[in-house]
């Protein structure tokens, strides 16, 4: 056998032992996936996702497995990278989405300073969602309207001018318009009303 040949074969086996590891990878996180078990989904999904970076289902299960376990930097990045591949999954953007309104609430000290930007590529993400759903997936809009709450108030808080108050009142608007929607399909909800009462409270006290 020449060298060409030899480099050949070896390499072989070494892609098949290589698949091989990342499908037990792949098994047993799914495994622990299944079971709700989300931090060792993500100790066997990491190595799956390292032996086939490209993986979309890899990367789907990765990302939710860390957004269960409140890694949510991780998440995002994780996300991102199946957007990467998928730019059309409605289900990355929706999670990244999550993920990203929940550093802006509960920023650590580093991050502080960029809980704007967060909020901002939060209400992003679930914008892209709705817009590839297709349909009013009522869970959008309202998760949507929470970020746009919670944006609103963050910046309520630095309001110094007249303009920056309009601009604020203009996002309590935007989450009432939300929160409107998912009143149309499901009306009984009590617990939207009363964030549409509180929204309409927070508007009156900046007048």
């Amino acid at each position: 056998m020449n060298y060409l040949k030899k480099t050949i074969f070896f390499l072989m086996i070494f892609t098949a032992e290589q698949s091989i590891a990342q499908s037990n990878y792949f098994k047993m996180g799914m495994q622990a996936w299944m079971k709700g078990d989300y931090k060792n989904a993500v100790a066997q999904l990491e190595k799956a996702a390292s032996k086939d970076p490209n993986n979309a289902n890899t990367l789907k299960m990765l990302g939710y497995s860390y957004y269960q376990s409140g890694d949510f930097e991780n998440s995002i990045s994780t996300y991102s990278r199946l957007i990467d591949l998928k730019s059309n999954d409605v289900s990355a953007f929706y999670y990244r989405g999550k993920a990203r309104q929940n550093i802006a609430n509960d920023p650590k000290e580093s991050l502080n300073q960029m809980r704007e930007s967060f909020y901002l590529s939060s209400i992003k993400d679930f914008t892209k969602a709705i817009e590839l759903s297709g349909e009013e997936d009522i869970k959008l809009f309202q998760n949507r309207g929470l970020v746009y709450k919670d944006y609103a108030i963050f910046k309520s808080y630095k309001i110094q001018k007249k303009a920056e108050k309009a601009a604020c009142v203009a996002i309590f608007k935007n989450a009432i318009a939300d929160f409107e929607k998912v009143l149309l399909n499901q009306p009984q909800r009590k617990d939207i009303v009363a964030q549409i009462d509180y929204v309409k409270a927070q508007i009156t006290s900046l007048k």
